[in-house]
């Protein structure tokens, strides 16, 4: 296997500060910022929409059981297409998969109200399974174009500005949303301004964005060797390789990301989507404050997820650190962090508001650091499969993030009762430990042997008819393009 650890540069930097790597990594940026906000519209939207309002929208009369079943039915669909979509964009790359993904959920968050007049909660849970199967597309495709975009030396700072862009949705979504449902334009325009931002962003990419630097119109011919010869991919990596599953699934490095993307998933997942109810019904906050307050944990994710991206770049660059070293000590943060948070938070005294958002704040804060813990291992073990192993752990995940909301519902019997939300706590803290426990224990930084598999016997008998034709197929060398 490939050191990535000692890897030397190359080929020489560009002498531009700013590149096309970095307008690539500022619009798949603004892909995880828009998509996460469409996703926890409904965290808001829900307490909106069965509350009574003063300008004569429709309240629907949900259980707490119902509202837990829509806002699980998003991961429903989310895990139907993460393996096929990570193989696909692993093959041919992730242009066309994102533009899909984006334009779906813009469409159908546009004819969710709607529907939720006509259909009730099953119409919701549709609309909100098909926007799960669309947005199942975007992270295997996004983590196979980073891992051609993105440089070695450049990757804790870019992956953790793209990925960092869920947080910001999530702030933007959880402070805009109380705002809009309690304003004249009441619920429905928390899914309009959602819907027609991912259909503006489709439309950027569709104009700018590429799946690898070779396809991309817009590059400099000395940016393109700098990315492609420091990036760790190679030409297998789109349309070429056969994907190796066999040293995949055996692979105990990929089984420490698997575990962890499933130990974050079902803590972060149970915040997110039962923050705003523990507020309302734990904390007495109402709508408007609800926003605001549910959004300060993740403004300090945010910020937080910045700091630990430059502090890990800094320290592996100067070599004061490992790669693999960096990688276990900021996802120990982001996981037994959070669990020991937790821990205060389920026996803090019903009431205590100002100390409950601290602990929350801190909690979730914390949790930044997995940008540059597993969420860069998959590029680090494999650039070129990157996205079909990021589609499988991804898929895998969602599983839990569906059990998150659920186990809320199974759990919490008196929504008003601290001491059952403190064994869904519990539950968060025990997955939050175990999980990183087993990712410190078997994780690597290194390149796999298998990253540079050989091509599959199709692209075979492919190379050798292009052998005896070579004019051919002489202008699609390296061209290829989805």
């Amino acid at each position: 296997m490939v050191d990535s650890e000692t890897q030397d540069v190359v080929a020489p930097k560009p002498e531009s500060l700013l590149g096309m790597r970095h307008l690539m990594a500022l619009i798949m940026f603004l892909a995880t910022t828009v998509s996460y906000a469409t996703r926890v519209s409904m965290s808001v939207g829900i307490v909106a929409m069965t509350s009574n309002n003063s300008y004569g929208y429709p309240v629907f009369d949900w259980s707490r059981t119902t509202q837990d079943t829509v806002l699980s039915s998003f991961f429903w669909g989310y895990i139907l297409l993460q393996v096929p979509a990570g193989y696909i964009a692993g093959r041919f790359g992730g242009k066309y998969l994102m533009l899909i993904s984006m334009g779906v959920t813009g469409v159908v968050n546009l004819i969710l109200p709607i529907a939720a007049v006509k259909g009730d909660y099953m119409a919701v849970c549709g609309c909100r399974i098909i926007m799960g199967v669309s947005q199942g597309l975007l992270y295997p495709s996004l983590h196979g174009v980073i891992g051609q975009w993105v440089p070695i030396t450049e990757r804790s700072r870019l992956g953790t500005f793209i990925y960092a862009g869920a947080q910001l949705g999530t702030i933007i979504e959880l402070l805009t949303s109380g705002l809009l449902s309690a304003s004249s334009w009441g619920w429905p325009s928390v899914f309009y301004v959602a819907g027609a931002l991912c259909l503006i962003w489709s439309a950027m990419w569709l104009i700018i964005g590429d799946s690898a630097p070779a396809s991309s119109r817009w590059i400099s011919k000395k940016e393109r060797k700098y990315i492609e010869m420091n990036a760790g991919s190679s030409e297998l990596g789109h349309g070429r390789a056969a994907t190796p599953w066999g040293s995949i699934l055996t692979s105990l490095p990929f089984w420490s990301i698997l575990l962890a993307h499933c130990g974050q998933n079902l803590g972060f997942w149970t915040l997110l989507t039962e923050l705003p109810s523990y507020m309302k019904y734990v904390l007495k906050v109402d709508i408007k404050q609800n926003g605001m307050l549910s959004a300060l944990p993740y403004v300090a994710m945010y910020v937080l997820s910045f700091f630990f991206s430059w502090f890990a770049e800094f320290l592996v660059n100067r070599k004061i650190i490992r790669l693999v070293t960096s990688r276990k000590i900021f996802n120990t943060i982001a996981h037994w962090g959070p669990a020991v948070a937790l821990l205060g938070l389920s026996y803090l005294p019903p009431g205590n508001l100002t100390l409950a958002v601290v602990i929350l704040t801190i909690t979730v804060g914390l949790n930044g650091a997995h940008y540059v813990g597993f969420m860069l291992s998959h590029i680090d073990l494999s650039p070129n499969h990157a996205s079909t192993m990021m589609g499988f752990t991804n898929g895998i995940g969602a599983v839990f993030s569906i059990l998150a909301p659920l186990s809320v519902s199974f759990v919490v019997k008196d929504e008003s009762s601290a001491m059952d939300w403190r064994k869904v706590f519990f539950i968060s803290v025990a997955f939050y430990f175990l999980t990183n426990l087993f990712y410190l224990l078997f994780i690597s930084a290194d390149v796999q042997d298998w990253n540079d598999a050989k091509p599959s016997k199709a692209v075979e008998d492919a190379e050798k008819s292009e052998e005896k034709n070579p004019e051919k197929t002489k202008n699609n060398v390296g061209e290829h393009k989805f």
